[in-house]
């Protein structure tokens, strides 16, 4: 019973990569070598040009992107917190698991996020088509929604740091006919809850209480504070473009 306890055990762990890699072999060499030892490197876990824009407007370019394709459908009963942050994760750890044996990005800080927009325990995926898109903008109006986004972050030494960010975003009442010009601008595509609160749709907004840049797709402040709190040189870009730009 107990060698049948041990196997089940074995089989139930989620650390991958479970096999050796050139990521677990580097972090082994660098434990213990100062920060300076080498420039830390910076995948994004997404090829979302809103959150390239967010990390460009704190001066931070990722060295590598890696789009994670999982299925992120919600499961049955799931509420919208623990979704955005089941999903973060598993973006951060597919994306991770890519770069493992890349030479030139393997022992990269790994950087996640997933938006999620809810209205009480409902979810609003992103709409597939034009009838969810309309639905979603009419159950949105006069109303206040929630804005989740999740924050993954996973060190070098695949340290998991996490972080949700909650904003409350009230919509004014929408008419027909501007939920009809909305849809026909087709900015909803690919945006949760079927809007983009930095195009068009910033005009429904009466009252945002919370982060802006969260709603956009990425909590500025929480995100620069974790790379800062887990050793990446975040401010040293604002230092170098000073010295190159001192006018």
């Amino acid at each position: 019973m107990i060698a049948k306890a041990a196997f089940l055990t074995a089989l139930s762990r989620t650390d991958t990569p479970r096999r050796e890699t050139l990521r677990r072999e580097l972090a082994r060499q660098n434990a213990g070598q100062s920060a300076d030892a080498a420039r830390p490197t910076l995948v994004l876990a997404s090829a979302s040009p809103r959150r390239l824009m967010l990390l460009a407007q704190v001066g931070v370019e990722p060295d590598a992107l890696r789009p994670s394709s999982i299925d992120e459908s919600a499961r049955r009963g799931e509420m919208p917190r623990a979704y955005a942050a089941r999903i973060a994760r598993a973006k951060a750890e597919t994306a991770r698991d890519q770069i493992a044996n890349d030479k030139d990005i393997a022992s990269a800080y790994v950087l996640a996020a997933d938006t999620v927009v809810a209205v009480g325990r409902r979810i609003l995926m992103k709409p597939s088509n034009i009838e969810e898109a309309a639905n979603c903008l009419q159950l949105l109006s006069g109303r206040a929604h929630r804005v989740l986004t999740s924050v993954c972050l996973i060190t070098p030494d695949d340290r998991v740091r996490h972080k949700i960010v909650d904003t409350r975003v009230r919509f004014k009442h929408l008419s027909r006919e501007e939920i009809e010009a909305y849809i026909a601008s087709r900015e909803w595509r690919g945006k949760a809850g079927g809007y983009a609160i930095q195009g068009l749709a910033g005009s429904f907004v009466q009252k945002i209480v919370g982060s802006y840049t969260s709603v956009v797709g990425l909590p500025l402040t929480e995100v620069v504070t974790m790379l800062a709190g887990e050793g990446f040189p975040i401010h040293f870009a604002w230092v170098r473009a000073a010295e190159l730009d001192p006018t």
